[in-house]
């Protein structure tokens, strides 16, 4: 069976950046499963992954465009310390997701000055051309279930 639209597909991969660094992977944890066609990995990977098979192994590397996006200075805000709920727990570094226009974004605040707190809000991979090293080890139809939530229930089955 190929990797189609509405396939579950269970793929063990390892996520490097340009310099060799690993920034994920599955090793050591269940293979990733996913369901094919339904917007749960990035484009650039789910277009490598499109017709193979298990047992397939490939290198996918996929532009920031069809990955995370470049970054955008307008995903760059300033907001009131006091508009957070435990104003205490702001610190550089510190990441939280927030809801900005249609999307949800993972905002890291950058800057703390004069009771303003500066957050990014472009995914922390944004920019970067990522290189997956993919094995392919199980494709399967998917439950009834799976269709019409749109993604994978159980194990392996998670968001990314």
């Amino acid at each position: 069976m190929n990797i189609s639209k509405d396939k579950v597909a269970s793929i063990d991969y390892t996520l490097t950046n340009d310099q060799g660094e690993v920034l994920d992977s599955s090793s050591g944890r269940e293979p990733l499963a996913y369901l094919h066609g339904h917007g749960n990995l990035i484009p650039g990977l789910e277009k490598e992954l499109d017709g193979k098979t298990t047992g397939d192994k490939l290198v996918a590397i996929v532009p920031p465009s069809e990955a995370y996006g470049v970054r955008s200075d307008e995903l760059l805000q300033d907001f009131a310390l006091d508009q957070f709920q435990n104003p205490a727990e702001v610190q550089v570094g510190v990441q939280f997701q927030v809801k900005y226009g249609e999307d949800v974004h993972i905002a890291t605040v950058t800057k703390i000055e004069n009771n303003m707190v500066s957050v990014d809000m472009n995914h922390p991979l944004a920019d970067q051309t990522l290189h997956f090293d993919v094995e392919v080890m199980e494709v399967r139809e998917p439950t009834t279930e799976e269709l019409e939530h749109g993604h994978v229930h159980g194990a392996g089955g998670h968001q990314h």
